[in-house]
């Protein structure tokens, strides 16, 4: 089964996220600060993690480091998924260790395509 974390302190992302990426073979993991996304990603050892860059207690971009950092996480694919839109904010994320990095607002095809790309062992979901 693969385990996607969602770290992002606005449950309607939260949801939509989720209502995207929800299959049998897929395990949803959220979590609403960054201290809970780094805790549940140490312990779950996603696959895919997406990070907001704007959280509570730990920020995404610190999240990503620590996550690079560790030994139990050196193959999950890290996406930030973040309003933060401007070069600056793309360069730091990509520096911090993210794979990708996809701006709010996205649309739900759009977040299915990369994380498809991402996790490919998830052959449930329809080819786009």
């Amino acid at each position: 089964m693969t385990t996607i974390l969602i770290a992002d302190d606005e449950p309607a992302i939260l949801d939509l996220v989720r209502f995207t990426l929800e299959d049998p073979q897929v395990q949803i993991v959220e979590a609403v600060d960054g201290a809970a996304a780094l805790e549940l990603a140490l312990h779950r050892r996603p696959e895919v993690a997406l990070l907001d860059v704007h959280m509570p207690r730990l920020d995404g971009l610190e999240v990503c480091r620590r996550l690079r950092q560790s030994p139990e996480c050196a193959h999950t694919r890290i996406v930030m998924l973040t309003a933060a839109a401007q070069t600056e904010d793309r360069r730091r994320g990509l520096v911090a260790g993210a794979d990708h990095y996809l701006t709010k607002p996205f649309s739900p095809l759009a977040l299915l395509t990369l994380v498809r790309s991402l996790a490919p062992q998830v052959t449930v979901w329809p080819a786009v």
